[in-house]
């Protein structure tokens, strides 16, 4: 008879086919699988849409046509049981946990990791605990403060204000900056480096009014030499421009490995597409006329050919009726119920269920940025790398930040033009004697022609306080028929107002939309983390 032994170093063997936490990083090598993995926390998707650029649709430049949370969210009917809020608090706060599990462990790694790599991956760690509180903290205003891994007896945590968010997030980035790669090239791209910590830091101080430290990171960026805005605008946002050195940081995308259904969303239904995500009318008239003038005050405005004489960013950035789109003609006119295909030789006439089908496009247009027809064919797996930084929102966050200073020099004036004077969009440059004030605006409307459908304009009009004044109404697409008989009137934000147009009543009516002053400025607190953690304190008016 063969007897069993209660051996107990047999009984606490470590399984030998995956990492346990009493025996990983114990070496560099688990090191890196461990900070690879809080990088692996970017590849969050909504519907299909990286993280980064879902939140624009719940702002006024655009619409989700997907019946989900992210629709009420953009809707203004948002409550704590809404899944879209509540999933960000909750990839962030697992974000976080990764990164404090090996933050934990400093002491102990530093014995085990070449000295270079430890304080390189240590820093990387610390970088991304710092960009997924600064998502919290934008988000929901103050949250809990979690720098170590706590037990569940722990796990009863108050709020902290969104200042000490704030001081924490720029003191990790000013801490991992000394030890983060100089640049990136082929051999190390997409890892964070000092150019990273520096636009996280320029974009946190500019949104929380710090203008100082906004100036000075953006400027200690600009002074690095290793970053230049993209000549080719559109170039940008497709296979071709995924290394260029406008690109501070992107999220990488690889078959195989991880893909996103981004174009799926983007693409118009001849090109398998869901129309799902769209930019709005309002968008497309914030766009001036290409002497620098709003559409209601430029002469260049001709109302029967509204997309003649734009902002090349315009047709960059959006598609507009009767242009070429993923080898199509796109055309949403109701009477267009035949369009071209350019896939074949020569080209074909074919359905146009762009213009037919109850599911195309609700505003008329679709996002040009981020579709590359290489795509075409699985549109649902496209790996185009995701831009969290570039160089032009550094520009700008500068200029801004100079102007909240009133330190209105050349500086300024070289920042903003460099962006609108790049050699594929060469609008008007602006020009020197502007007031504090005209240069607020100035600004606000380039950030907005400059950054549309990248998920920036959520938080610009949250911090400008403009929410209120841009979200409630009527949310609006072109006039099915035909065009606006006249420019709606553009005020100083370069947001459209339609009561006059004569034939505003004919556009289309996507939704109507409410907005809360007192509460939607902030997300409330998911219901789930109230019930289980008593000391917080939800949100007001949720």
């Amino acid at each position: 008879m063969i007897g069993i032994s209660c051996n107990k170093e047999y009984l606490e063997r470590f399984p030998l086919d995956s990492p346990f936490n009493e025996n990983f990083l114990a070496n560099e090598t688990e090191l890196e699988i461990a900070v690879t993995g809080v990088y692996n926390s970017l590849w969050y998707s909504f519907s299909g849409t990286p993280f980064s650029l879902t939140l624009d649709y719940a702002s006024d430049i655009a619409w989700e046509r997907n019946t989900n949370d992210l629709q009420v969210l953009g809707l203004g009917l948002i409550n704590p049981n809404n899944s879209f809020t509540s999933g960000f608090w909750s990839h962030f706060y697992m974000g976080i946990a990764r990164c404090n599990n090996i933050l934990d462990q400093e002491e102990r790694l530093k014995e085990v990791v070449p000295e270079e790599s430890y304080n390189r991956l240590i820093s990387e760690a610390r970088f991304f605990r710092a960009y997924y509180y600064f998502y919290l903290n934008e988000l929901f205003g103050g949250v809990p403060l979690i720098k170590h891994m706590v037990s569940l007896s722990d796990s009863q945590t108050r709020r902290a204000t969104k200042d000490e968010i704030t001081d924490f997030i720029i003191s990790e980035l000013d801490a991992a900056k000394p030890f983060l790669l100089k640049d990136t090239n082929s051999s190390n791209r997409g890892r964070v480096n000092v150019g990273t910590a520096l636009a996280l830091k320029s974009r946190v101080a500019l949104f929380n009014e710090r203008w100082e430290e906004a100036v000075n990171a953006a400027q200690e960026l600009m002074e690095l030499g290793n970053y230049q805005l993209h000549d080719k605008f559109d170039e940008l946002f497709s296979y071709a421009g995924q290394n260029s050195k406008e690109i501070i940081f992107s999220v990488q995308y690889l078959e195989g490995l991880q893909v996103h259904g981004l174009a799926n969303q983007f693409y118009s239904r001849l090109a398998k597409g869901f129309s799902g995500k769209i930019p709005v009318q309002s968008m497309v008239d914030s766009y001036e006329c290409i002497d620098g003038l709003p559409i209601d005050k430029s002469p260049l405005f001709n109302p029967e050919k509204p997309f003649e004489n734009r902002d090349p960013r315009l047709n960059y950035s959006i598609v507009l009726p009767q242009t070429r789109f993923i080898n199509y003609m796109f055309e949403t006119h109701p009477d267009s119920l035949m369009t071209w295909n350019y896939n074949t030789v020569p080209a074909t006439r074919v359905s146009n269920i762009d213009a037919t089908n109850a599911y195309a496009t609700f505003s008329g247009y679709l996002w040009r940025k981020y579709t590359d027809v290489a795509d075409r064919e699985e549109p649902g797996r496209s790996n185009i790398n995701i831009i969290l930084f570039r160089y032009a929102e550094v520009l700008l966050n500068y200029a801004e930040a100079k102007v909240e200073l009133n330190e209105i020099d050349q500086s300024v004036y070289n920042a903003i033009n460099a962006v609108r004077q790049r050699s594929s969009v060469e609008m008007p440059p602006i020009t020197g004697g502007k007031s504090q004030e005209d240069l607020r605006y100035i600004i606000r409307k380039e950030r907005k022609y400059e950054f549309a459908a990248e998920g920036l304009r959520f938080f610009d009009i949250r911090r400008w306080k403009i929410a209120h004044e841009v979200m409630p109404g009527k949310l609006l697409g072109r006039v099915r028929n035909d065009f606006l008989e006249t420019a709606p009137t553009i005020d100083k934000n370069g947001t459209p107002h339609y009561e006059a147009v004569p034939n505003g009543n004919k556009m289309r009516v996507i939704e109507t939309r409410v907005y809360n002053k007192d509460r939607d400025y902030l997300w409330p607190i998911p219901r789930l983390e109230m019930e289980v953690n008593h000391e917080l304190i939800q949100n007001p008016n949720y």
